[in-house]
């Protein structure tokens, strides 16, 4: 985990705080606060994920700010957790009362839509506890659609230089249930700004950064679930807010250049963010066809008070890659035209060179030429975890990955094998039968490119968290985009999992706190993976960019509870 830490022009020196003995200072703990307003529909999947916490909260609190709708029917759900209810009077004041309402040394909001994932108050807090004197806490975040699908990268800036000029030229911290606030710093600069309907925490941001520290890590420790009716749709609102904070906010400032020149970057870098989603959100709504684009440009113009040159500018410096990410792939080189690019590759003038044939150029994986491209994500992944591998570690088809990464770590190595012939095999048979391993056996088991070869893959799973020890950790990997093989194992290969597959499937046996997925690859390398290149014939950059839409393999780390 990468941890930034800033601090502002303004220092802050704590008061110590001491136990009654009055020999150190009291743990810190954590509050929870959760707001809703006629989302109780969500609000079960809030606190499931409070709940879910590899360190609990202290305290959780439920605002109800006014809704039409029975939130009070799902906290009862919940033990241990307080529900206040009040008239409606808006987000700022729910959050200013469920702080109020709290005794903890640190807070954090959640909006009733919204998800913290497992590790966000551990991970929060043992920052706080390295960094006293910080008032913010802050880590990274991601979009997801309703169902929890990842809508894109996870996003994390990290804060150069003074915080606050940092703050002022854009939003860095971005999602409030990413931060964890000191709750006596949060009292002090006088919390949420109660007439604000909109930013309310970008304002808050400020404030804080005006006066104290902040740190901040780059572990993603929620999720925006995008739903529709999300406030910050609605983008020409959302854009005349962010202005006028900063508007707010220059009252603040006195005379200092470099204050007013992060300022006046800001309002510059809000425009172009919200005139870029309402453009893009204007076109999927009409259609992409060039009519509804000239619409487009004309709606922005009028709604942002931007001149058409000025859009176009904005384009023709940077934003044209974005559009071709968006558009149609008719659309692409009509739409360069108009900004005055050639098409990157016009349609039609494709040359495909040496991949233009009908058979791949290795049908053995790359093993003919080298070592495999999947090779790389594989043993990427072990690495970085071999601190799983100790113990007793079970391995399929050889132990060769068990001796690698674990060393001396390893007190016993054993070997899991369908062929009864493999000589290094310490237990043989089929991992969809459940009585083809012991109980509670192993503490770690690695599991690279099998869990494909089983038509049942829930019945091996279940064999294989039975195998384990509790804390026993399981490190899979499986094929995303591959070739099937053409030889022995050709008859059994059934399966090419997604990263959304391999999670629900190892959250239905392990839960989903206790599963790490990722998809690792791009199109280049899973090009160059289909036509059996070798890793040799790539380089690091070719490899280590990751596009989830094109995943070579997909690695799933899992510990049993």
């Amino acid at each position: 985990m990468h941890v930034v830490s800033t601090e502002a022009g303004q220092d802050f020196k704590p008061r110590p705080v001491r136990t009654r003995t009055g020999s150190s200072r009291e743990p810190n703990t954590i509050a929870c606060v959760i707001t809703t307003f006629n989302q109780a529909h969500f609000l079960g999947d809030a606190l499931a994920s409070v709940r879910s916490q590899t360190r609990a909260a202290d305290e959780v609190v439920v605002v109800d700010d006014g809704s039409a709708d029975d939130p009070a029917s799902v906290v009862e759900n919940h033990p241990n957790v307080r529900l206040i209810r009040q008239d409606n009077a808006g987000a700022s004041a729910a959050r200013n009362t469920g702080a109020r309402a709290c005794s903890s040394s640190h807070v954090c909001f959640l909006d009733a839509d919204d998800f913290l994932l497992p590790r966000a108050f551990e991970t929060g807090l043992a920052l706080a506890g390295d960094r006293p004197s910080c008032a913010l806490i802050y880590g990274g975040y991601r979009y997801v659609t309703v169902s929890r699908a990842p809508m894109g990268p996870d996003s994390f800036t990290e804060i150069d230089g003074d915080p606050h000029l940092a703050l002022m030229r854009e939003n860095a911290i971005g999602m409030l249930a990413a931060a964890l606030f000191r709750r006596d710093c949060l009292i002090a600069v006088g919390g949420f700004d109660e007439t604000l309907r909109r930013c309310e925490d970008y304002d808050l941001y400020l404030r804080i950064a005006q006066k104290y520290r902040i740190a901040g890590h780059d572990e993603t420790v929620a999720e925006y679930r995008w739903h529709g009716a999300n406030i910050s749709a609605r983008h020409d609102g959302m854009l005349r807010a962010a202005l006028a904070v900063l508007d707010r906010h220059e009252a603040r400032l006195g005379a200092d250049a470099s204050a007013r020149a992060a300022l006046d970057r800001g309002r510059r870098k809000w425009r172009d963010h919200y005139a870029w989603q309402a453009y893009v959100a204007g076109l999927e709504a009409r259609g992409w066809s060039p009519k509804a684009l000239a619409s487009m440009i004309g709606g922005v113009t009028r709604s942002l008070r931007w001149s058409p040159g000025i859009i176009i500018d904005h384009l023709s410096r940077g934003a044209a890659r974005r559009v071709e990410r968006t558009l149609p792939r008719r659309m692409v080189s009509p739409v360069r035209r108009l900004l005055g690019k050639p098409a990157a590759v016009p349609f039609g003038g494709m040359r495909f060179g040496d991949l233009n044939r009908l058979t791949p150029v290795s049908r053995h994986f790359g093993y003919d030429r080298g070592t495999p491209v999947d090779r790389y994500y594989v043993e990427g992944f072990l690495a970085r975890n071999r601190a799983d591998i100790r113990g007793r570690v079970l391995e399929i088809g050889d132990n060769a990955y068990t001796l690698r990464y674990g060393g001396g770590k390893v007190v016993k190595s054993d070997v899991f094998h369908v062929d009864a012939g493999n000589r290094q095999a310490t237990f043989v048979g089929d991992l969809a039968d459940s009585g083809s391993l012991p109980e509670a056996r192993f503490d770690c088991i690695i599991l690279t490119q099998t869990l494909h070869l089983l038509f049942d893959m829930r019945a091996g799973l279940a064999t294989l968290h039975r195998a384990l020890t509790p804390g026993g950790v399981l490190l899979s990997t499986t094929p995303g985009i591959s070739p099937v093989d053409s030889g022995d194992w050709g008859d059994t290969w059934y399966w090419a999992l997604t990263a959304n597959a391999a999670r629900r499937l190892l959250a239905e046996r392990f839960e989903a706190r206790n599963v790490k997925v990722t998809a690792h690859g791009n199109v280049l390398a899973a090009t160059a993976f289909l036509q059996g290149l070798a890793l040799e014939e790539l380089r690091p950059a070719d490899l280590d960019f990751n596009d989830p839409s094109y995943p070579v393999i997909v690695t799933g780390r899992a510990v049993k509870a």
